[in-house]
């Protein structure tokens, strides 16, 4: 070992270099003799000395805050069963349910080892509109959802339009503060202003309410006479979404991206009207009251809307059995039921009995 440069030598273990200082100290040795008696150089003896407060050196063999091998289990086997939740959508699920990780840490486990089973020119918006409250301010939008068979054009002179039986026409109606979808409409073809009219009628008489502001594009169902005179019929103010715009309709394009990617691609779409609108519904359902949103702290839009006291704020279990109890865990902060070191299983449940729907809960292991 004298033969090897120190600079070279094996690095003493944190506990190790807690041993040689708590030596120095009871035998009084000078930084010289502690370096030769173990082979290292004072500055490395000064340099413990100075770090003695850091956790380096009292660090224990195994973590505390390291999560057992059954939650790193928990996580990949959902990962399995709902391959479409991203590492944030896990995180908020489980917390949901109790069990409080961080998304960075989801992400960590994901990459390990898988354990074994123990039209018109625009006007730009004069200014923001900010939902302060529910039925505050709506969006509302229409997309083009293909059939079974997908989008089909004929080779023949004629083509054939976009309509059914090769597609379904949705139109979305939803809450901007809790994102919550209150009203959704099914057509068989490109839906007209008055349509469009009918479905909002339908979702202000649903929710017993209307909005201050209404927020959409400026399709020629919305940049219309008829759609005007109906918002100033019902004292709403229509606000026209800037093409082009981060964040103007942005929101209820999101849901649009979830509908088509968490339920449209996952199943065969029906080509019958009512089956089809049934789905719709049962995907609605799922989305306003298990599918937490990051945006809005792991809540769902039907906690934010009805005001509804959420999940994640329940006491949480804690499965390090060496974690102190009066730390904090990864937010939100909240307070742990029971003893620490509890062992859990996860729990999954379909809505409706759809795959593609998952309800995930944790219960604790006898």
């Amino acid at each position: 070992m004298e033969r090897i440069s120190p600079q070279r030598r094996p690095h003493y273990s944190p506990r190790e270099r807690m041993a040689i200082l708590e030596l120095r100290a009871a035998r009084g040795w000078p930084l010289k003799q502690t370096a030769d008696a173990f082979l290292i150089t004072p500055e490395t003896v000064a340099s413990w000395s100075a770090r003695i407060e850091e956790e380096t050196l009292v660090r224990l063999p195994e973590p505390v805050n390291r999560f057992p091998d059954f939650v790193r289990y928990l996580v990949q086997r959902l990962k399995a069963l709902c391959p479409a939740m991203g590492k944030v959508r896990i995180a908020d699920t489980l917390c949901r349910a109790g069990l409080h990780l961080g998304a960075t840490t989801v992400g960590r486990i994901l990459q390990e080892e898988k354990l074994p089973d123990p039209g018109f020119d625009y006007e730009p918006l004069d200014r923001a509109v900010t939902a302060r409250h529910p039925n505050h301010v709506w969006h509302v939008d229409f997309t083009v959802v293909p059939a079974s068979s997908g989008f089909w054009t004929s080779w023949s002179p004629f083509s054939l339009p976009q309509r059914w039986p090769f597609c379904w026409w949705v139109a979305v109606v939803q809450d901007h503060y809790s994102r919550c979808v209150l009203g959704i409409g099914v057509f068989k073809s490109c839906p007209t202003s008055g349509a469009i009219q009918t479905v909002l009628e339908r979702t202000v008489h649903k929710a017993k309410s209307k909005p201050k502001h209404l927020i959409c594009d400026k399709g020629k169902q919305f940049w219309c006479g008829s759609f005007e005179e109906w918002c100033s019929r019902k004292r709403i103010r229509p606000r026209f979404g800037a093409l082009g715009k981060r964040g103007s309709i942005a929101v209820v394009e999101r849901f649009i991206g979830s509908l088509k990617s968490e339920c449209r691609d996952l199943i065969l779409v029906p080509f019958r009207e009512g089956a089809f609108c049934q789905e719709l519904r049962v995907y609605t359902d799922w989305y306003n009251q298990h599918r937490p949103h990051s945006a809005l702290s792991a809540r769902t839009p039907a906690e934010v809307y009805g005001d509804i006291e959420t999940s994640s704020s329940s006491p949480r279990v804690e499965p390090r059995a060496r974690w102190p109890v009066d730390s904090p865990c990864a937010s939100p902060r909240v307070p742990i039921a029971g003893e620490v070191g509890a062992v859990v299983q996860l729990r999954v449940g379909y809505h409706a009995g759809r795959k593609h729907l998952p309800v995930v809960a944790l219960e604790r292991a006898a």
